[in-house]
């Protein structure tokens, strides 16, 4: 590609005017997304390695009244990746907007898993990102449109039992920012955007590969799959850098960047007993070389799972309310403070022994942001001060002193 003095504006159609290409359309995430966007009326096509239930899929979203395209394919294989392709140029002439959401996850140590198995993950969570990406690319940058990678707040963080998927999760933000950058770079008019969802109440700890005794669970605060499905249609029609899912996703990946010492303390401490179940590991039913039980939106989280978040919608819409950046300024500030009290004062077992308490707290800092939000709306920016403070003190009652 040349470089030219003028890009072509960047214009993203109305979904109802679009094709969407959707990997892993068959449960949690794109299931959502697939069914959200069929009532849309957009026209999908639709990815899976599950060939039944993408026919079944395909069956139940025609009955609607949708207009359904479904190809089986492996995003982990380049050839098969560009036959989805071709195929969607032979039905509908090309696409709008291409979402990489497939993807499989793995618990464990990273001493005591596998390499074949790491290697399997990075074929299907990184290349076939890649795959999917590169066709888009080449397709968008003459027509237009929007590339949507979907990774995981692991992006932004890590966590012990999941090193290999946070790797491959890392590994995708790196890619799409540098493909961002370099699509710029030649004035081409696509939207390259990042969605990054926290723990989502999908089959992802079913699916998973375990290499632990224990059966996996997600960490709350925990969202349900269609405020993710609905983030990624509004980045269909809207431009976006990137979005973070839930403000209690936020938290933490704040946490990373302020104070990333004690953030890893505090996870090194927790992320073991978090995510942990009580339950023996089950053996079977995981899809990282073969596809699962499918067709299933929700995981059955047995805890409190949020089913909206304002915070994401103003993230999405940030100037329409100021509550996003304030309720992002206060988080910020008070875990710098934190950090400033623990460098000073904290030292080996006293360290650990405080972040367990003080872990607790930012835990619940998501809910308490969007259950702010949710109560007073854009109103909630001016008490904002009062969440401020009670998070703040109750870190500082957990923070270790001599």
């Amino acid at each position: 590609m040349k470089s030219s003095n003028s890009r072509p504006r960047l214009h993203l159609k109305k979904l109802a005017e679009q094709v969407m290409v959707i990997t892993g359309a068959t449960s949690g995430i794109g299931l959502a997304t697939a069914r959200a966007a069929a009532r849309r009326g957009a026209r999908l096509v639709l990815v899976a390695r599950n060939e039944d239930a993408l026919q079944r899929l395909g069956d139940e979203l025609r009955a609607r009244g949708a207009k359904v395209l479904t190809l089986v394919a492996d995003v982990g294989n380049k050839e098969e990746v560009e036959r989805v392709d071709q195929a969607v140029q032979e039905q509908f002439g090309g696409f709008d907007t291409w979402v990489n959401n497939a993807a499989v996850s793995m618990y464990g140590s990273l001493l005591d898993v596998p390499i074949e198995d790491e290697r399997q993950l990075f074929e299907t969570n990184y290349w076939g990102m890649v795959h999917g990406s590169r066709v888009a690319a080449r397709r968008l940058q003459h027509r237009g449109g929007a590339i949507i990678n979907v990774a995981s707040t692991n992006a932004d963080t890590s966590a012990p039992l999941q090193g290999t998927y946070s790797a491959s999760e890392h590994a995708i933000k790196g890619y799409t920012d540098a493909l961002r950058m370099e699509l710029e770079a030649e004035n081409a008019p696509v939207a390259v955007t990042l969605v990054k969802p926290g723990p989502i109440d999908t089959p992802f700890t079913r699916h998973a590969r375990k290499h632990m005794d224990k059966s996996p669970r997600l960490t709350p605060p925990v969202y349900a799959p269609d405020i993710v499905a609905d983030a990624i249609l509004f980045c269909a029609e809207h431009p976006r850098r990137g979005v973070t899912i839930g403000a209690g996703s936020k938290v933490f990946a704040m946490a990373s960047k302020v104070a990333p010492r004690m953030t890893e303390k505090v996870m090194s401490r927790l992320g073991w007993k978090l995510q942990r179940g009580g339950e023996a590991r089950q053996a079977t039913g995981d899809s990282l070389y073969q596809p699962g039980e499918d067709l299933e939106e929700r995981g059955n989280y047995p805890g409190r799972v949020m089913e909206s978040s304002l915070y994401t919608r103003a993230a999405l819409h940030p100037k329409r309310t100021g509550a996003l950046i304030l309720a992002s300024g206060v988080v910020a500030g008070l875990l710098w403070r934190a950090h400033r009290r623990r460098n000073g004062h904290a030292h080996g077992h006293h360290l650990a022994d405080g972040g367990s308490r003080a872990a607790r707290t930012l835990a619940d800092a998501g809910h308490a942001l969007e259950r702010k939000l949710e109560r007073k709306g854009r109103k909630a920016a001016k008490k904002t001060s009062g969440i401020a403070r009670s998070i703040r003190h109750g870190i500082e009652r957990n923070l270790p002193h001599h």
